[in-house]
């Protein structure tokens, strides 16, 4: 809720008439109300010796209309009759509550109760009376303690404020104007106490206007901090001591309902004012963002945690652990990195599917996460690699705990449909602590030791040293190096197609395929890009092969090899270090040039994490691009979500929603709110939407039927290698 809310409230109380109520008007009435009470209080409280044809005489003559009232009506007058149809005498004996329309008996019947019993209670108020034709008339009431022949009763002057309901319609529409906004309001008066809830207010709070009218608004209403618990000020108070609009925390959370129900809560409270600026009250509005917090929390959960297994994703873990690092740097204490790769698991992959492999990793992460304490940090950092981070944990006891892990893995049977499979771990440990090198300092000691512990067999546990960094460095790492080396040499890379298909035939424009890499081995097989990229990654290859795929797609694309319909374009991704290339971006518009391509025919694929961490290039790259015809898109869309005010200030068309929550769509109600949630989000940014990963006819229903603009995934085609042009 912003500050600019007090203000929209303020101008829609005076479009629906109340201003006009609360000032020149209500001043006048009032004026006369009290003139009238003083005397009929000096009247009911001290009768002269002729009471009844004085009292009579007096209240027949002023022109508000009067009722006194105990257990019920003892006393009305003429006017109060008229305005009912009805005469005087057949009022008697009947409660109050019984001539205002139903919507205000309620609170008739609290005010009466209250000021018998000496409680708060409003002391003007504004209720609708009927007569016997259905004629309705709006008074304020104006109510004082006194007595009634020696008993406590109610005195009540009422003036009429706007005549019959037929004469001025404003008032009623004012009314339902109110009962009818979705926001929850309430008023109050210069001591808190509350004399107006509308509908809305009464659904959110779980009770009625005549229950809580005439009490603090505090007493009604607690709202508490959903971070720590503790209670928020209340706004009334604030606003009114203060004399300008109040808003809680944007964490407030609301514990008023009775049936013990909590609803996440905006709350503006704010003070009413005549047209001279004298405070008359407060106006508080309650908005109800219980969904949309929820759909936020559910967000934030997904972009730090592993969607198949539950555990923290390498992001957050990498954030964990850099805090970690600079906590022992400043001399607190040590912790230790585990680096775990699973051993055997490929077999289960090959030889049984993916849901499989999926099944199997989940009860792994079981295993890890059962065996570590509390305060540890567990996460799956990869396709079948896991990490540990022992907060404050002795090195003794990390290799103790370290050593439980293989131990469980290594006697664990995964058991899949007439299969039984048995595998292992190797972990790599490394101790943090004053003297520790950065965030990919301590990874890439981890992952060393790691290889190191493989390389040993099976199942091992070895602790960094430093001469591990060589041992890794030339058993393994220098052998992917040189594969890479050589086949950007000799053009051994490979490029696939796989179509990208509208959700509707009302979509005829949009991406159509999307090229991908592949390596070709020497043996004629082919390495897919999980295998290989990483380790362009790691030796700064990614830009040589970015351009590769960029020339050669728009190359193909230019000569007819891929062929697309009209409006539709070909997709093409950009890694993280393509895009802190400062040169990429002229390189890109001279391939456009030499292959007479379309700039509207090629559309970019890019991810969150790499734009924000090149943020300055990529603003360029993606200006000038766009700027010329080209579309992109944001790839991977849900994996992470924390930087996302940065991107969308640029030139994106596309949103692709990560794979992960295509899994079981039908299904999997997180992945349903999730994937809900985008697309609202990517409707409120006008970009279209692709579902990437789609695996199965039932998910594929599913995304189409929640509103995806583009389908991708296994369930359409799988990819195939790029033919020559015919």
């Amino acid at each position: 809720m912003t500050g600019s809310s007090s203000g929209w409230l303020a101008a829609a109380l005076i479009a629906c008439g109340l201003a006009g109520i609360a000032a020149a008007l209500a001043v006048a009435w009032r004026a006369r109300a009290r003139t009238a009470l003083a005397e009929l209080e000096a009247r009911v409280d001290a009768p002269p010796a002729d009471p009844d044809a004085l009292f009579h005489q007096l209240v027949d003559s002023v022109r508000e209309a009067v009722v006194v009232h105990r257990d019920a009506v003892v006393f009305a007058n003429a006017r109060f009759a008229t305005l009912l149809g009805v005469e005087p005498a057949s009022l008697v004996g009947r409660p109050l509550q019984q001539f205002v329309t139903p919507e205000y008996a309620g609170l008739v019947e609290a005010n009466v109760r209250r000021v018998l019993a000496r409680e708060p209670a409003p002391e003007r108020f504004e209720v609708e009376v009927a007569d016997a034709h259905g004629q309705v008339t709006r008074l304020e009431f104006t109510a004082r303690a006194s007595a009634w022949q020696g008993e406590p009763a109610v005195l009540y002057t009422a003036v009429e404020m706007v005549g019959r309901a037929g004469a001025h319609p404003a008032r009623s529409r004012a009314q339902s104007t109110l009962d009818s906004i979705g926001d929850g309001l309430v008023t109050t008066d210069t001591y808190g106490r509350i004399d107006y809830v509308n509908r809305a207010a009464e659904q959110l709070l779980g009770t009625t206007a005549g229950e809580v009218s005439g009490r603090v608004f505090a007493e009604v209403v607690t709202v508490v901090d959903e971070a720590d618990r503790k209670a928020l000020a209340d706004p009334v108070r604030q606003c009114l001591s203060a004399g300008q609009a109040v808003t809680l925390g944007r964490r407030a959370v609301l514990l008023a309902r009775p049936d013990g129900a909590e609803r996440s809560v905006e709350v503006t409270a704010a003070p009413l004012r005549t047209d001279a600026g004298e405070i008359t009250g407060s106006v508080v509005l309650l908005h109800d963002v219980t969904e949309l917090r929820g759909i936020t929390r559910q967000m934030s959960y997904q972009a730090s945690h592993d969607a198949l297994t539950g555990l923290v994703n390498r992001r957050e873990f990498e954030r964990r652990l850099l805090d970690s690092i600079e906590a022992a740097r400043a001399g607190g204490q040590s912790h230790v990195l585990c680096y775990l790769d699973l051993d055997r698991f490929k077999t289960v992959n090959d030889t049984s599917g993916h849901m499989a492999g999926d099944n199997m990793l989940r009860e792994v992460a079981g295993l890890v996460k059962d065996a570590v304490r509390d305060s540890d940090t567990v996460a799956r950092i990869g396709g079948d690699e896991f990490a540990m981070l022992l907060v404050g944990c002795p090195l003794e006891k990390a290799i103790q705990i370290a050593e439980d892990v293989a131990t469980a893995i290594r006697d664990y049977r995964f058991v899949w449909k007439d299969k039984i499979f048995a595998i292992g771990v190797s972990i790599g440990l490394v101790e943090i602590g004053r003297e520790s090198g950065g965030l990919e300092d301590v990874m890439q000691a981890a992952d060393s030791a790691c290889y190191v512990a493989k390389s040993q067999g099976q199942g091992r546990v070895h602790v960094y040293s430093a001469r591990d960094e060589a041992v890794a460095r030339h058993r393994g790492e220098i052998h992917w190096l040189q594969r890479l080396q050589s086949a950007l040499r000799e053009g051994r890379f490979v490029l696939y197609t796989q179509p990208i298909v509208a959700a509707s035939t009302q979509e005829t424009t949009g991406p159509a395929l999307e090229v991908l890499v592949r390596l070709a081995n020497e043996d004629g097989t082919t390495i897919l890009p999980g295998d290989f990229l990483a380790a362009a990654e790691r030796y700064r290859l990614m830009a040589l092969v970015d351009r590769w795929v960029v020339q050669t797609a728009l190359a193909a694309l230019g000569r007819g090899a891929i062929r697309l319909a009209a409006g539709r374009s070909l997709s093409i991704n950009i890694s993280g270090q393509t895009l802190g290339d400062a040169q990429f971006l002229e390189f890109v518009v001279d391939c456009l040039d030499h292959t007479g391509v379309v700039p509207a025919q090629v559309c970019f694929e890019v991810t969150e994490a790499s734009v924000v961490a090149n943020l300055e290039h990529a603003r360029r790259f993606i200006g000038v691009l766009h700027g010329m015809g080209c579309r992109f898109a944001l790839d991977d869309f849900g994996n992470g979500l924390g930087s996302f005010a940065n991107l969308k200030t640029l030139g994106l068309d596309y949103l692709k929603i990560d794979g992960t929550y295509m899994r079981d769509l039908e299904r999997d109600t997180v992945n349903q709110a999730m994937v809900s949630a985008m697309i609202k989000l990517a409707r409120t940014l006008d970009f279209k939407v692709v579902a990437e990963q789609v695996e199965d006819s039932a998910s594929l229903e599913a995304a189409r039927r929640m509103g995806v603009d583009y389908l991708q995934g296994y369930v359409i085609a799988r990819p195939e290698p790029l033919q020559p042009a015919t």
